[in-house]
């Protein structure tokens, strides 16, 4: 009588079927794992604004939309408003923009361009740990020494020049809008530095020979080539450093005065939306008190996201018009 036996299957007809077996099981777990992923993110972002949107629920139904035209800010009477705090939240950082642009910029084009390698690397680990410094050691330096330097000579020197304008207008005090702007330049530097030299470099090489070939000179190839070619980057670089410059707190609140107040002149006190929830949170009892600054919460929140919808939508037309070209 004959047994059957098994057909022998070859080693590398096995490895095939458990390597396809594998992958069979393997895909969609993976795939189905980053789609979890994806919706944990998705869903912590609709979390925040619900819990937010619920603590602020009594200063929204007492104050409406009122609430972000307002100029009050009273405990004692409960009447509370965003517009100084929006204002100072925009004026700082783009003060902090206007500082910061062209000396990230800068850094960044003699860093990739014409910076000889040996200090390359030195030059980009330092900008690099400027961005690791804690923002309120920034804003301790910047109460004990930038302070006294931004009164005298800046304050004084500007307001004995330009007094005329209505920026440099009112007493030296140290403490305002300008100190707030330089601080968040000095913050937001590093991260533009950084991202703009990244953007730079990915620039192919082709393009600034063929420039070059042409005899063009230095300044010219990074003109006419380099810059025009990253531009798309470089403005999310500098988008970046802006939500930076909104949401910072420590730093601005040291430095900017907490004067609830509108003022057109750079040497007035002032407040951002983060310097002003920061502040006065512990001191909020009641249940108005701490919803108008939980709604505070909310107007920064949807001027970061304006802010980042506005970027992309920048980004996205620039690289639609560069494709369109070529």
């Amino acid at each position: 009588m004959k047994v059957a036996v098994p057909e022998k299957i070859p080693a590398g007809r096995a490895a095939g079927y458990t390597t396809r077996r594998h992958r069979r099981f393997g895909d969609p777990i993976f795939s189905n794992l980053t789609l979890v992923f994806a919706l944990v993110v998705v869903g912590l972002l609709i979390g925040m604004v619900i819990v937010l949107n619920i603590d602020a629920f009594p200063a929204i139904r007492k104050f409406g939309l009122n609430f972000i035209s307002s100029v009050s800010w009273n405990a004692v009477t409960e009447e509370f408003g965003a517009l100084p705090a929006i204002f100072g939240t925009l004026a700082s950082s783009a003060i902090a923009l206007v500082i910061a642009i062209p000396i990230s910029l800068g850094a960044a084009i003699f860093l990739t361009e014409i910076a000889p390698s040996w200090i390359r690397g030195p030059a980009s680990f330092l900008i690099e740990m400027l961005a690791a410094i804690p923002s309120v050691i920034i804003g301790l330096w910047g109460l004990f020494v930038m302070v006294p330097f931004v009164r005298s000579p800046i304050e004084s020197w500007l307001g004995t020049h330009l007094g005329f304008l209505p920026l440099f207008q009112g007493p030296p005090f140290g403490v305002g809008f300008l100190a707030a702007g330089m601080i968040l330049s000095i913050m937001v530097i590093p991260i533009i530095t950084a991202m703009s030299r990244d953007v730079i470099r990915a620039v192919p090489d082709s393009q600034r020979e063929a420039m070059l070939a042409l005899g063009a000179t230095r300044w010219e190839m990074i003109r006419r080539v380099t810059l025009p070619y990253c531009r798309s980057g470089l403005i999310g670089a500098v988008i970046l450093g802006l939500g930076r410059a909104l949401g910072e707190t420590m730093a601005v609140t040291m430095v900017i005065g907490n004067s609830y107040a509108i003022s057109a002149s750079l040497f007035s006190p002032g407040a951002t939306i983060a310097s002003k929830i920061a502040s006065e949170f512990s001191e909020a009892t009641s249940g108005v008190y701490i919803g108008s600054l939980v709604e505070l919460a909310l107007v920064l929140f949807a001027v970061t996201l304006l802010v980042n919808v506005i970027a992309r939508l920048l980004v996205w037309r620039m690289t639609s018009v560069k494709e369109a070209k070529e």
